[in-house]
């Protein structure tokens, strides 16, 4: 299919969003450190296995806490402004991760890198979402997840290499100086689209912001994009951050080389999945949801067989049951393409901030769930990923119910004569929902309406 010449980007369009996907880049790499540090962490706080996770789920906590208020940030200061403060952030915390001796600065350190973290992505999807045409939006969103497993691969062998030649002060130190030294090429690159900066407002009612996120949530479309994130998002993240390896190891008997290897499927299935789901649904908007559900079905299928099947599991059954997990990454893409079409520009940031909670909730949930089930059970993988498999059910019924009211308010509006993200054809199982009597105040409210049944 030709691009229309509204569709083409310039290369100042694509300087501007590579200059801004880097901090997130740089985010992931910092999210990622205690990956492969720690060991060195565990020695040098005096901690065990236990106070040791409380890292990873006191930054994935911070993270999921603050989704909200970054998507405030960025639509009341623009993208550039939080960016440039994430970097503050993110080489602040990893100075101090430096420096820290003691397990409750380690925390502190952690926190302050959890908030750096949670400014990045939303950020530079709304830079996305104002420079870049409709149809080009889930391409660089996917590219944008995809470019974040760049910063996951150079916190492995870069980082032990340093921390094994370096030491834990200069390391840390070095890479917590050279993060805050890039505000100077986001302050010299990054540029905001001049109708985004035009239309923003000079000052904003504490009032005001509270009613942006109710009129963001309200929007049929930003819950269902909520919901899709939620219930794509987590799989692969339970397996690659905390649950694959001991799965692989304990349950199935794999040496820990052949576990990480096992491992790495699911991120480089994300990296090639992600660009290439994003390129599809450019050019087929339609298939954004079948896709979703077509990846849910197939979920439930491969989850039945790596939870039903007696004995050690083959490599012909794990490895495309990884392959096929690792595709939720780039199907949760498709979550901020729901946000960005159903929701005016100027609440982008805050839509896209509440569908990205969903995702984050549920690894939270998952991760917490699958830990007690395994205590409870004498560490029975069999039944503590059943956990997972309870999240994918609720979540798909969720994706369910909210696909036919965001579809029922896409009707609406087309009956009106209104322009629609995506033209859909009438279904048996559409929901029926009546016309108001007298006329709301502007289309997205109309839309937002289906959220009252």
């Amino acid at each position: 299919m030709s691009l229309t010449s509204s569709d083409r980007v310039s290369a100042r369009t694509w300087l501007i969003w590579s200059a801004a996907v880097m901090v997130y880049v740089l985010a992931v790499f910092h999210r990622t450190t205690f990956g492969v540090a720690g060991l060195e962490a565990a020695e040098r706080f005096g901690v065990g296995a236990a106070a040791l996770s409380t890292f990873t789920v006191l930054q994935i906590a911070v993270y999921a806490a603050m989704q909200i208020p970054t998507g405030v940030l960025v639509d009341r200061f623009g993208p550039r402004a939080v960016l440039t403060a994430a970097l503050i952030f993110l080489g602040s915390g990893q100075m101090l991760i430096a420096v820290a001796d003691q397990y409750w600065q380690g925390l502190l350190a952690r926190g302050v890198l959890g908030v750096g973290d949670s400014l990045t992505f939303i950020a530079v999807l709304r830079i996305a979402a104002s420079h870049f045409p409709a149809r080009r939006y889930t391409l660089v969103a996917a590219l944008t997840g995809a470019l974040g497993f760049v910063g996951n691969l150079a916190a492995t062998m870069p980082l032990t290499l340093a921390l094994a030649g370096f030491g834990w002060l200069p390391t840390f130190l070095t890479v917590g100086l050279a993060t805050v030294s890039y505000v100077l090429v986001v302050q010299f690159a990054v540029r905001e689209a001049p109708h985004e900066a035009a239309g923003r407002p000079k000052q904003v009612a504490v009032r005001q912001l509270g009613r942006q996120v109710t009129e963001a949530w309200r929007v049929p479309g930003t819950r269902l994009g909520f919901w899709v994130h939620f219930t794509t998002s987590f799989s692969p993240s339970v397996l690659s951050l905390m649950w694959g390896m001991p799965y692989l190891v304990r349950s199935q008997g794999y040496t820990e080389t052949q576990a990480s290897g096992l491992l790495m499927v699911l991120v480089f299935g994300s990296m090639l999945g992600g660009p290439a789901v994003g390129a599809y649904i450019g050019r087929r908007p339609e298939m954004r949801m079948p896709l979703v559900i077509t990846y849910l079905a197939g979920s439930a299928v491969w989850w039945g067989l790596l939870l039903g099947w007696p004995g050690r599991l083959p490599l012909l059954v794990l490895v495309p049951a990884l392959v096929w997990v690792s595709l939720g990454g780039p199907a949760s893409m498709i979550a901020f393409a729901l946000a960005r079409d159903y929701n005016p520009l100027s609440r982008v940031g805050t839509a896209t901030g509440v569908v990205n909670v969903g995702g984050f909730t549920a690894i939270a949930v998952s991760m917490w769930l699958v830990g007690v089930l395994l205590e409870l059970t004498g560490d029975s993988f069999r039944i503590a990923l059943l956990g997972v498999v309870a999240l994918l059910v609720l979540g798909s019924w969720r994706v369910a119910v909210w696909w036919r009211r965001a579809r029922a308010a896409v009707f609406q509006a087309q009956a009106r004569g209104e322009d629609v993200p995506v033209q859909l054809r009438r279904r048996a199982w559409d929901v029926q929902i009546p016309e108001p009597r007298e006329p709301m105040r502007d289309g997205e409210r109309r839309l937002a309406r289906a959220d009252a049944r």
